[in-house]
């Protein structure tokens, strides 16, 4: 269990209540647990399916649709709860798409389709836990995107099918994602692709659409997925996507078609704040782990956490967490009343610390272990694996402060 010097932000009572049931529900999922999800590379099903019972995965669902209807300020408490809690990285990355993907559902899908899959996802009956939007040759710079979606008639409507049939278009669907999560693990797949092609609009963030994809359709009729082996994070997995031809009727669009690269900013910060808490929280557990070895672990008869060169580590580690913790928190509770710039720069920082922060807090706790950091018993090498993975998503460190020095220093534009 994780020390009081966790404890180091005000908490409003409903986040209160947050934390106490995520650390309640945590406690049944032990270090154990999370180090054969990892040793095997399988995905925490237990661990998910318990928190869609209690209803979290519809944290940020309305209550109208049958959700919880949350914000970011509860959810910032408990991804850093279920990190803390020894399930690291992975476990709040776990569940992530789950809670996040419903939030265009609820901001921009029509009212039937709204009716239909957020009740269920409320209910843990529906996930949506994979999101397409990284490709080959369109990493970071998301607006070269080449997967195409070409609005045609249907097959149904072709063959003179009943009304009911030809209700609608459909989007075919050509190209490749690559690293996307969960999507064995989901049941629909929230699709970033281009209606428009980037040579033909004024703007390259124009043109781009999303799409909601249901996999048990989609597999075999246009879609193929290879799962990508990976060193961290290894139970929540990654994959390339191939489509070929693939149809979805056009009722499926969320939003205008054309603006969906927008609606992925609509909620970008909020996101990126979550996963600063889930860095952080991989770095409190890290830390934690680290702490308990120094005290225990003697050497010449005195505890080798007497010494300044195990101690002042650890205590930087401290400094650094506590900042980020307060810059992270601060931001949730304010980030509403923020315009978008300022808000983005809030998210950018807190990312940037936390990450930093984790990854000094793995580090500090692999080198306190000696020879032991690297063996999976005491978990720590898993804690050093994975904070090395958040400097790179969902943004990398170097673009987050490109971030930084453009938007808020005023500085030229370098990329």
């Amino acid at each position: 269990m994780t020390q009081d010097w966790r404890d180091s932000v005000e908490l409003s009572q409903q986040q209160s209540l947050v934390r106490r049931s995520i650390r309640d529900l945590c406690a049944e999922f032990g270090d154990e647990y999370w180090r054969e999800r990892d040793r095997t590379a399988t995905y925490p099903t237990a661990f998910v399916d318990a928190l869609a019972d209690d209803g979290w995965l519809g944290m940020l669902v309305p209550e109208e649709y049958g959700g919880v209807g949350m914000s970011t300020s509860e959810a910032v408490v408990m991804m850093e709860e279920i990190a803390a809690s020894g399930g690291g990285f992975a476990g709040p990355q776990s569940i992530h798409g789950g809670i996040y993907n419903s939030v265009p559902i609820v901001k921009y899908a029509d009212e039937e389709l709204k009716e239909d899959l957020l009740p269920r996802v409320a209910d843990g009956d529906a996930r949506i836990q994979a999101f397409g939007l990284t490709e080959p040759n369109a990493g970071s710079d998301s607006t070269a995107m080449e997967t195409r979606a070409r609005r045609e008639a249907s097959r149904a409507s072709e063959r003179g099918g009943t009304a009911a049939e030809c209700d609608g278009d459909e989007y075919v669907i050509d190209g490749e994602k690559v690293w996307i999560s969960r999507v064995e693990d989901s049941d629909y797949l929230l699709l970033m692709a281009r209606t428009t092609p980037r040579e033909e609009v004024d703007k390259r963030t124009r043109g781009i659409s999303m799409i909601l994809v249901d996999l048990a359709d989609a597999y075999g009729n246009g879609l193929e997925i290879e799962r990508i082996p990976k060193t961290a994070s290894r139970a929540v997995h990654s994959y390339q996507l191939y489509f070929d031809g693939l149809r979805v009727p056009a009722r499926n669009l969320i939003g205008e078609e054309g603006k969906g690269f927008y609606q992925v900013l609509d909620g970008l910060n909020e996101e990126r704040l979550v996963i600063a808490a889930e860095c952080l929280g991989l770095g409190e557990v890290a830390l934690e782990r680290g702490i308990e070895y120094a005290n225990e672990r003697e050497v010449f008869g005195d505890p080798i956490g007497a010494n300044q060169a195990v101690q002042h580590p650890l205590a930087e580690a401290y400094a650094d967490l506590l900042a980020a913790k307060k810059v992270i928190y601060s931001a949730a509770d304010r980030l509403d009343d923020l315009e978008r710039t300022e808000a983005g720069a809030e998210a950018n920082v807190a990312k940037y610390l936390a990450a930093e922060a984790a990854f000094e807090a793995a580090d500090a706790a692999v080198q306190t272990h000696g020879g032991f950091g690297v063996a999976r018993e005491y978990d720590v090498e898993r804690y050093f694996r994975e904070a090395r993975l958040t400097r790179l998503v969902p943004v990398t460190q170097q673009l987050a402060l490109n971030y930084l020095g453009e938007r808020v220093l005023g500085l030229p534009r370098s990329y």
